[in-house]
């Protein structure tokens, strides 16, 4: 009898270890992918918030300029321009499309005040800007280019479009999520 007890004492002690194995174990493996989702999705972006105040690109002066009966030389000339509306966060600002005297093009945001967030790209796109969640995720269907990074997520802040891009291929402006596949706010052109 003793050896009986014995080894029924035994195999508890087993079964409690095998379960404490496995309660670490899981809860090790869970830790683990809490800690990666949350570097993924970098939530305490929300909260953090970068001015940017770019001035517009002013034009070089050309030599002579300066003389009496000269012409100034031309300014930066807006060619289109819209407002931002939100979609997955509250979104403000105007987006301009301007030609600098040189033939150059920037996009410039003015105003802009939009929640930070991971990964946020600003994009020339053919799509239609739709209010609320049916234009959340219609930019990266169609045809669209990247300007870079969103310097700021406040502020004034300039994008060179480049010279092999046909602006008249392109309606719309987003900032987009590309971590999510998701525009924070977005903007339709109108010629100016």
């Amino acid at each position: 009898m003793t050896g009986t007890t014995t080894g029924a004492v035994s195999g508890t002690g087993t079964g409690r270890r095998r379960r404490r194995r496995l309660l670490t174990g899981v809860l090790v493996a869970a830790a683990l992918v809490l800690g990666a989702g949350l570097y993924w999705a970098e939530p305490w972006k929300l909260w953090q918030n970068s001015t940017v105040n770019e001035a517009l690109p002013a034009p070089a002066a050309a030599p002579g300029s300066s003389r009496p009966g000269t012409a100034p030389a031309p300014g930066p000339q807006t060619v289109a321009q819209g407002s931002l509306i939100s979609h997955e966060h509250s979104t403000t600002g105007t987006v301009k499309l301007v030609k600098l005297p040189d033939g150059s093009r920037t996009l410039r945001l003015e105003n802009l005040d939009t929640s930070s967030g991971p990964d946020l790209r600003v994009w020339l796109t053919d799509a239609p800007v739709k209010e609320g969640a049916d234009g959340w995720f219609v930019f990266d269907d169609g045809k669209h280019v990247s300007l870079g990074k969103l310097k700021g997520n406040k502020g004034d802040q300039n994008y060179e479009i480049p010279a092999d891009v046909d602006l008249a291929d392109y309606s719309s402006v987003t900032i987009w999520c590309d971590r999510f596949n998701v525009s924070f706010g977005a903007a339709a052109l109108q010629a100016v």
